[in-house]
């Protein structure tokens, strides 16, 4: 199974394509879509749709996972990072594509085995999970790494014990 992890930002949207085969885990490919601060906000989110339509047609993945909105303190981070996970959801919907939201504490239960680990904790296991020479950068990319590892646990608890995630 392959699962391209996206964790949602309007300036930065990190992607990571993980593949689970023959009981390995492989990253694929990793990295940021990019918009600069200078743009207006449709045409930030139109860079995001073409740029991860065409992701969607490179890595072929068979599920997109998705961070959940958590508690931000600043509202309009709220908004415009909602804005980016609605054209992410859109844009993987309209790819035919199964999708799978996750919290921030599922997601690093899934990759640390502790809901509250710290950053520099599951980009740690990111890099052990998938056997990569050095720890993911930038941390948008590790974290929809992670975000994808996440989705492949879930959806191997489901195939063994038949949990309807």
């Amino acid at each position: 199974m392959r699962v391209l992890g996206l964790d949602p930002g309007t300036a930065r949207t990190g992607y990571g394509a993980v593949e689970y085969r023959s009981g390995r885990l492989k990253a694929l490919d990793y990295g940021l879509i990019t918009t600069t601060a200078d743009m207006e906000m449709p045409q930030r989110l139109q860079v995001i749709n073409r740029q991860l339509a065409g992701l969607i047609d490179t890595i072929r993945p068979d599920a997109v996972a998705v961070e959940q909105l958590y508690y931000f303190k600043n509202a309009k981070t709220v908004i415009t990072v909602a804005q980016s996970r609605g054209v992410i959801l859109l844009t993987s919907a309209q790819a035919g594509l199964s999708i799978g939201e996750y919290t921030p504490l599922q997601v690093k239960q899934a990759v640390a085995g502790y809901g509250n680990a710290d950053k520099k904790q599951v980009q740690y296991m990111v890099q052990k999970l998938l056997s990569l020479k050095e720890v993911p950068q930038p941390d948008d990319a590790a974290d929809a790494l992670a975000a994808a590892i996440c989705h492949l646990h879930f959806h191997r608890l489901t195939d063994i014990y038949g949990y309807k995630v």
